[in-house]
């Protein structure tokens, strides 16, 4: 049964009723107004869009549960038919599932058949210029990862031009023995982490952080902190920090990371590093909200 449009001048939605750039399909002096109030004037911007990408983002931060569509209406400061027509819309094209039994909604198989066509080419060039400058400003490698399905790969890396270090471009981060990837573990729910880390703990050195109640507590450390620190756990020369870079909800989907050998970045660096790594995470953050 459809829920018919509720009195709101400013209830523009998709697909819904009318036509489909949100206006009533009448003719008049009335369409030209309408268009333009739909598209958010001279500013180029089409509101029912955004309100379709800030509700899907929403859908994305409730993962991996999901959440009802009252709940995500008054996250993103809608009213709850207008959410409910969105839902509805992306549901056909299948960018969002709903569960019959709870009514919860979590993102469908098309956002990530989409995800799997798109490159990281302009995160990657809106960050490069942040990560020379840690690198310039303290002499060490700074690279960034980004989140996956299964964990964190190297996308960005830049290395003073006078040393040679590890190439990790490409790579994946062992979750549980680098600073990367601890950074992502301490900013997820319980259950992902424990999901992520199904299978036994690799004890790469003699420092790597192997048993699952010791990890537990450097996360809520980390988390405290503000960065996450690795000495010697994945190779043993190795030793750095990592920051998160946060989304929408606090939720990490890159990780900021300053290393290099043992001699050069020793834990007595560590608090200051650390603080930069954060800075510089920061401005990631900003970046990629001007994709």
């Amino acid at each position: 049964m459809r829920t018919p449009k509720p009195p709101h001048a400013d209830d523009s939605t998709v697909g819904t009723t009318g036509t489909a750039d949100g206006t009533d399909g009448t003719d008049g002096t009335d369409s030209t107004a309408s268009r333009l109030a739909e598209s958010g004037g001279s500013s180029g911007k089409v509101q029912s869009l955004e309100r379709a990408i800030t509700l899907l983002e929403a859908t994305a931060d409730s993962a991996p549960d999901g959440d009802t569509a009252t709940n995500l209406a008054s996250r993103c400061g809608l009213n709850r038919a207008t959410a409910w027509r969105l839902l509805s819309t992306m549901e056909q094209y299948g960018l969002v599932e709903r569960d019959p039994l709870t009514s919860r909604y979590t993102v469908g198989f098309a956002v990530a058949r989409l995800a799997s066509a798109a490159g990281f080419d302009g995160l990657i060039r809106r960050s490069h210029g942040i990560l020379r400058q840690v690198s310039e400003q303290t002499g060490e490698t700074a690279n960034l990862a980004v989140v996956q399905q299964l964990g964190l790969t190297y996308v960005d890396e830049v290395t003073p031009p006078v040393v040679l270090s590890a190439k990790w471009l490409g790579r994946q981060a062992p979750l549980h023995a680098t600073s990367t990837g601890k950074a992502l573990l301490a900013w997820l729910p319980a259950e992902e982490v424990d999901a992520l880390l199904a299978e036994p703990l690799t004890a790469y050195t003699d420092t790597t952080v192997a048993d699952r109640g010791r990890l537990r507590a450097e996360l809520a450390e980390t988390r405290e902190r503000g960065y996450s620190v690795c000495a010697g756990e994945m190779e043993r020369n190795l030793y750095g920090v990592s920051a998160p870079v946060l989304g929408a909800r606090d939720r990490p989907f890159a990780v900021l990371s300053i290393w290099g050998p043992q001699d050069r970045v020793p834990e007595s660096r560590f608090p200051a590093l650390g603080v930069l790594a954060c800075g510089a995470a920061e401005e990631v953050a900003r970046a990629a909200r001007a994709l």
